[in-house]
């Protein structure tokens, strides 16, 4: 395609025109051994994994508890690739949401080829890593004892002390510094078998990715566990219990999906702190990676600004969509009533989305998310031949013409599909066209070829007037 170099009249609405595709699993599902990183809270398991794999991806604080499902990671050492599974801090009596992430971290245990177990070297072994290594024993994997925050020479006394635990040699680290990273990832490597115990098919083009996402509480990870069968992701009544995205691989309609269960969103980015602020980077940063999303609304509550800033976040980022009213079981019919006018004010930007009322608790139309998905990625992916695109345009501007601006009247001289992922069209005129103008042709575009669940992008590129000689 030529260049479009020129004067653009809303540049902030272009996009470039040569989408690239979502990149799919690189190694085309070549199984990788499974690492997994266990310890108590707070020791510095997230900080460990982000050494491990060279990059800051697992959520950090200087606070117990942060991270608390299986999280998975992709790993590179000496050529070898392994998956790390961060988990969060694991403790024999823990009640509550806590008993949840304990399970977790016990489930990584039996799933795991390897168990990187971490103690806190400046306090040296409590009776919760002398309960964990009772655990670990009995797991019958390769176990490696983990010294971390040993940040200079004056802790190797108390390394030493942790020969008492009976797992081998302590190896001493410092997930902070990188100090003894290498000798680390050294063994891990020893440890680890060339090939996982456990393989997991797909097909042979990668699974689509879904980003489930939403505020905080509406029954993402509930969700998540009601398509993959499993306790997948940790579920409690309090808001923000998911923190890092945790990806599972679900199967719809004989179709292997890869789901993203992601942190809600209280803030915008911005105006986020801590850990709820490393945690809406990675959700921005999963919505991104995802081809669609589902985006989660508590049906039995009315719509909040909250909802309408995911929204805004899922369609400016130019993903497909599928809307999903959750807790559909808790309705009445006072409720549906008052949804309709709900919907008709709040989802004003998004009327294409198909919308589908399911019930994480109940299982209630779950199934029905699959045909959802595959129509709203279609239309992500459909492209209009330029000559059909232009002859409907022609009858379309000759029954209803651009208005007026500046007492003359802009004229559409061509159109032209320049990229798919959304669907994007470039309107190359002889003046400005009014916003509203756009907002027609879009609809018109909607009701002609489609594009059901996903965003349509029209820009409008005005011809220079070469001055007379």
């Amino acid at each position: 395609m030529t260049d479009l170099d020129g004067t653009w009249a809303d540049e902030s609405e272009w996009t470039a025109f040569d989408d690239e595709s979502i990149d799919g699993d690189e190694e085309g599902g070549v199984p990788q051994p499974v690492l997994a990183v266990v310890g108590r809270p707070n020791v510095g398991k997230s900080t460990l994994v982000n050494r491990i794999i060279g990059r800051r991806e697992a959520v950090v604080q200087d606070v117990p508890g942060v991270t608390r499902d299986r999280v998975a990671y992709d790993a590179l050492w000496s050529g070898r690739k392994f998956t790390v599974v961060d988990t969060g801090g694991w403790e024999p009596d823990a009640t509550g949401m806590y008993a949840s992430v304990a399970a977790q971290a016990e489930l990584a245990m039996s799933t795991a080829d390897a168990i990187l177990f971490v103690v806190d070297a400046t306090v040296g072994a409590t009776t919760t890593d002398e309960a964990a290594v009772r655990v670990l024993r009995k797991s019958k994997r390769p176990v490696l004892l983990v010294a971390n925050k040993v940040d200079d020479e004056r802790l190797m006394g108390d390394v030493a002390a942790l020969w008492s635990l009976g797992l081998g040699e302590p190896i001493p680290v410092s997930g902070l510094h990188g100090r003894g990273s290498g000798d680390m990832l050294d063994r891990i490597l020893e440890a680890l078998p060339e090939t996982p115990r456990e393989t997991f098919a797909s097909g042979a083009g990668g699974p689509r990715r879904v980003a489930l996402v939403g505020r905080p509480n509406v029954g993402k990870s509930s969700l998540l566990n009601r398509l993959t069968g499993e306790e997948r992701s940790v579920v409690d009544s309090v808001a923000g219990t998911t923190v890092d995205p945790v990806d599972s691989l679900v199967e719809l309609d004989d179709e292997v999906w890869r789901f993203v269960d992601t942190a809600g969103l209280r803030k915008r980015v911005n105006f986020a702190s801590g850990a709820e602020y490393y945690a809406s980077l990675r959700t921005k940063a999963a919505i991104e990676s995802a081809e669609v999303a589902i985006v989660l609304l508590d049906a039995s509550e009315p719509i909040s600004e909250q909802d309408l800033r995911v929204l805004t976040m899922v369609v400016e980022s130019g993903r497909a969509c599928v809307l999903a009213f959750n807790k559909w079981d808790l309705v009445d019919e006072d409720r549906r009533h008052a949804m309709v006018r709900e919907l008709e004010r709040g989802l004003v930007r998004v009327p294409w989305a198909e919308r589908i009322n399911i019930s994480a608790l109940t299982g209630r139309a779950v199934r029905k998310l699959a045909p959802a998905l595959r129509t709203a990625l279609t239309s992500w992916d459909t492209r209009v031949p330029t000559g059909r695109l232009n002859s409907w345009l022609n009858d379309l501007i000759a029954a209803t013409p651009p208005p007026v601006r500046g007492g003359k009247q802009p004229k559409v001289l061509f159109a032209t599909q320049a990229g798919t992922r959304p669907p994007t069209f470039v309107l190359f005129t002889t003046g400005f066209l009014e916003a509203g103008y756009r907002r027609f042709i879009e609809r018109k575009l909607r009701e002609e070829f489609g594009f059901q669940g996903s965003p349509v992008r029209i820009s409008v590129r005005v011809r220079e007037k070469k001055p007379r000689k």
